[in-house]
């Protein structure tokens, strides 16, 4: 990840927070947590402002939090009551630890070299079967975009580069609008992907 868009997060945390972490995103938090054995142990990889973290917490799974700006760490260990990791993803060398890794607009900030790197990193971090939740701008752009460095999936180019990936099967595929206020015309890409063969 660019030391740009980590300066971009440490610059303006606060109003990042403060657009993310009221959003109501249970619908798909929910659908996540359903493919989870109770008390799982989660990944949440780029935790941002905590907001999931705290929700996971509150629902008594066992939750690790990681993110690379040093102020939005400092910030989501004060909201979420655990100790938030600085750490990049590329920094990922867990093995069969988590039951799911919950990546939400988050690993859409690597290019898709570290991305692809990234994505072995995490289907060696979770136990057989886990679960991949993550997300990413609708569209064919990658590159800067407003002081960030961006990713952009469609379906058919998500399903191409996941399919690159052997170990790592997806279960589900769907787009939905913005959930931010004034930002409802924005069109987002998530996906589920399970680690291993999809029974």
């Amino acid at each position: 990840m660019n030391n740009k868009t980590i300066n971009y997060y440490n610059k303006y945390t606060k109003s990042f927070i403060q657009t993310t972490r009221s959003v109501d995103f249970t619908n798909i938090q929910n659908k996540f947590l359903s493919y989870l054995p109770s008390g799982a142990f989660i990944l949440d990889f780029g935790c941002g402002s905590g907001r999931d973290t705290k929700y996971f917490l509150k629902r008594n799974y066992n939750v690790t939090a990681i993110d690379g700006s040093e102020e939005i760490c400092k910030e989501a260990s004060k909201y979420t009551g655990i100790k938030v990791k600085q750490m990049l993803f590329e920094e990922l060398n867990d093995q069969n630890i988590y039951d799911g890794i919950w990546a939400c607009a988050s690993i859409l900030h690597l290019s898709k070299n570290d991305l692809f790197l990234v994505f072995h990193k995490m289907n060696k971090a979770l136990k057989e079967n886990g679960i991949i939740y993550t997300s990413f701008k609708y569209g064919e752009f990658e590159g800067e975009r407003n002081g960030r460095y961006f990713t952009d999936f469609t379906e058919d180019s998500l399903k191409e580069f996941i399919l690159q990936i052997p170990q790592l099967q997806i279960k589900e595929i769907w787009t939905t609008g913005d959930v931010r206020e004034g930002r409802g015309d924005e069109r987002w890409l998530n996906i589920l992907i399970c680690k291993g063969k999809i029974s």
